[in-house]
C-alpha cells in the first residue's frame, strides 16, 4: 500500500501527534519518526487495517521523514496535516535498560477534518488530547465521530508537558467517558492517582463509559476489566529479550484494536453494543494479539510495527501465545 492524502476518512482514524524522536543513549543521538497516534496507525496498517493519521507537522525535512514513515507503513495522511510552522520533536533519553523518558519541543493543532461520520473507528490520546489549541479540536472530533464510530483512548501521560494531574484530569476523564476502549499504563495511573490501587481506578473508569479498560504493567503483563463483568483478567506478558520500550504501549494498543475490529467488537455503534455485552472468551484473542505485538516491538530497537506474519511466527514458536 502507498500513503495518500485524504480529504474523506474511512476505516481507522488516529488523531494526534506525529513527530521526530531524538533518541539519546550512551552519549549518542539518533533521529526516528514517532508519536503515539502515528505509531498506532502504523501497527494497525501493518496488521491489514485501513489506517489514516490526522496530525500536525511542518513542510520541512523532519516532516518529510514523517510522511515517508507513513507511506512505508501504508498509512494514509489526513489532508492539511502538514500545516505546522515546523515539525515537533521529542527528546527521548534511554537508560541502561532501554526505558525512555521524554522532553519536547511541540506545536500542536489539527487540520480541518472531513468525513468523520464515515469512519469506523477513531483512536486518540497522548499529548494531542490535552495540549491546546489542538486538544479541544480532538474532543470535538471524538464527539462528532462517536455518533457512528467506536472510540479508543490512551492517556499516555507526559509529565513534562502535562505539568500536574489537576491540570489534565478533567480532559482525561472526559475522553475516558467518551470511549469504548481505554488502554493506560500503570505508570500513567500512578501519576494521575498517586497511591491509589490500579484496581480501584479501573472500577471507577469502567462506570464512566468504556466497555473495556486495560492497564499495561510492563514486564508484568496487563490487567483487563469489562464493564459488564465483576472479574478482572490478568494477562501475562510475552517473554522476549528487551531492546528498548519505545512504542511498546502503542504496539499493544494497535494489536488490541486490530483484534477487537476483527472480532466485530469495534467499528460501528452496533459493534460497540456487542462489546458492551461481550465475555472474556470473545475479548481474549484481541488481548493476546496485543501482548504479541507489544512483545515483538520491544524485542527490536525503535517503534517497530509487527505484521500478521510475525504474529503467526511468534505463535508457531510458542503456541501458548495463541491460547
Amino acid at each position: 500500500m502507498n500513503s495518500e492524502v485524504r480529504t474523506q476518512q474511512s476505516g481507522v482514524l488516529c488523531l494526534g501527534e506525529a513527530l521526530v524522536d531524538v533518541v539519546m543513549r550512551d552519549g549518542k543521538s539518533s533521529e526516528h519518526v514517532g508519536g503515539s497516534p502515528l505509531n498506532v496507525a502504523c501497527v494497525m496498517s501493518q496488521l491489514g487495517h485501513d489506517a489514516t493519521i490526522g496530525a500536525w507537522w511542518g513542510q520541512d525535512e523532519r516532516g518529510a521523514a514523517i510522511e515517508k514513515q507513513a507511506a512505508d507503513n501504508g498509512v494514509h495522511v489526513a489532508a492539511g496535516s502538514d500545516g505546522a510552522e515546523r515539525t515537533s520533536v521529542a527528546f527521548a533519553q534511554l537508560d541502561a535498560e532501554g526505558r525512555a523518558t521524554y522532553d519536547f519541543d511541540l506545536l500542536w493543532s489539527l487540520p480541518e477534518l472531513d468525513g468523520l461520520d464515515r469512519i469506523q473507528h477513531l483512536h486518540t490520546g497522548s499529548i494531542a488530547a490535552t495540549l491546546e489549541p489542538g486538544g479541544s479540536k480532538v474532543v470535538e472530533a471524538v464527539e462528532q465521530a462517536r455518533g457512528s464510530a467506536t472510540i479508543s483512548y490512551d492517556p499516555n501521560i507526559r509529565p513534562s508537558l502535562m505539568e500536574s494531574p489537576d491540570r489534565v484530569m478533567a480532559r482525561v476523564e472526559q475522553l475516558v467517558a467518551l470511549s469504548d476502549v481505554v488502554k493506560v499504563s500503570d505508570e500513567d495511573l500512578e501519576w494521575l492517582f498517586p497511591g491509589t490501587p490500579v484496581e480501584d481506578i479501573m472500577r471507577r473508569w469502567s462506570t464512566m463509559g468504556p466497555a473495556l479498560v486495560v492497564v499495561t504493567r510492563g514486564p508484568w503483563g496487563a490487567y483487563a476489566r469489562l464493564a459488564n463483568n465483576r472479574d478482572m483478567l490478568v494477562i501475562d506478558q510475552m517473554s522476549v529479550k528487551l531492546a528498548d520500550t519505545v512504542g511498546a504501549g502503542d504496539s499493544f494498543m494497535g494489536g488490541l484494536l486490530s483484534g477487537l475490529l476483527d472480532a466485530g467488537l469495534l467499528g460501528s455503534r452496533e459493534a460497540a453494543g456487542h462489546l458492551a455485552v461481550a465475555g472474556w472468551n470473545e475479548v481474549q484473542p484481541a488481548l493476546h494479539r496485543a501482548v504479541i505485538t507489544s512483545g515483538l516491538t520491544v524485542s527490536r530497537a525503535g517503534a517497530h510495527a509487527p505484521t500478521r506474519e510475525e504474529i503467526a511466527e511468534a505463535i508457531l514458536q510458542d503456541p501458548s501465545l495463541g491460547d
